[in-house]
């Protein structure tokens, strides 16, 4: 990247303060007050004259977030629940280096864990969230948490979905599960997604005594459905979207495409889970459907819990 050419690359250092409160209501509701002191120091990276002499970007910013939650879950065993929990939750950033600058996000993330048979679960999740303010926190909707993609073949960030610049974005995240794409598939300042999984721990399922193997006592099948969508303005449908457009530009010509890109993605496909080493590995082969399209599988590594 050049810094002549308006880019440049930055290393972004972030310290954070949390003070956390936590009321109980009684055994299975509370509500949980957060107060938050982030400072992020952007440092620019010496590539060329210009970006040796630009000097670091600091931002300070104080923040609240609220959160009323609900958790009547009963663990079965790891990665294993029945019961339901739920979470709603409000934050509101201040950037106090900056009169004008402010931000605030309002989501939902509803899961329930339902018994079918013994140890064999099925679970769902709806999961929401928008931002808004003179600054905004973008999503980028596609792949998993803490995916490790071993593929030469397989980006892991789509470049091709642009971004609406003009939107003031500060702050990223990834919105999952959304599994049969990579990461921003969809992007937006708002997000929806709906994950199904039936979880059957076979190993222990069929075992009428003991496993004395970590590995095995924890060995999981699983199948999954997803549904997902990421947005800018007031609905998926929105024209502000702007990965319904392609530019292309040659010289002085710029050429405007109309992608029409259907705003709801779908995923489904199956997958292996258990702890190995002391680390809960997911293993996740997964099929996208975009424009009523069968897409490619993609393998999905990754190290971490499910919802």
């Amino acid at each position: 990247l050049n810094s002549a050419m308006d880019y440049a690359l930055i290393k972004t250092h972030t310290h954070e303060i949390h003070y956390i409160l936590k009321y109980p209501f009684n055994q299975v509701t509370s509500v949980k007050f957060t107060s938050i002191l982030r400072n992020d120091r952007s440092a620019f990276l010496s590539m060329d004259l210009p970006s040796l002499q630009h000097v670091d970007v600091i931002k300070t910013w104080l923040g609240e977030k609220v959160e009323l939650i609900y958790d009547n879950t009963r663990n079965r065993g790891l990665n294993l629940y029945y019961g339901t929990r739920a979470k709603l939750f409000f934050e509101a950033y201040d950037q106090i280096d900056s009169k004008k600058a402010n931000l605030f996000v309002v989501g939902l993330d509803v899961r329930h864990y339902q018994k079918i048979h013994r140890d064999l679960i099925w679970a769902s999740r709806i999961a929401a969230s928008t931002s808004f303010g003179t600054r905004k926190l973008i999503y980028y909707l596609g792949s998993v948490d803490n995916w490790i993609n071993l593929s030469t073949k397989t980006q892991t960030f789509d470049q091709s979905v642009l971004i609406d610049q003009t939107q003031n974005y500060v702050y990223q995240a990834i919105a999952t599960n959304m599994r049969g794409f990579t990461q921003n598939i969809r992007n937006g300042n708002s997000f929806a997604v709906i994950n199904n999984e039936l979880r059957w721990p076979i190993v222990k399922y069929f075992m009428n005594r003991p496993i004395h193997s970590d590995f095995f006592e924890n060995f999981q099948v699983i199948t999954f459905f997803d549904i997902g969508t990421a947005w800018s303005g007031s609905s998926p449908n929105s024209d502000q979207n702007a990965y319904n457009k392609e530019i292309i530009q040659n010289g002085p010509i710029t050429i405007i495409i109309d992608k029409d890109r259907q705003p709801i993605v779908y995923g489904y496909g199956f997958g292996l889970r258990s702890r190995l080493l002391g680390y809960f590995v997911r293993a996740d082969w997964a099929w996208g459907i975009e424009n009523n399209t069968v897409l490619p599988s993609i393998f999905y590594l990754s190290l971490s819990l499910d919802f």
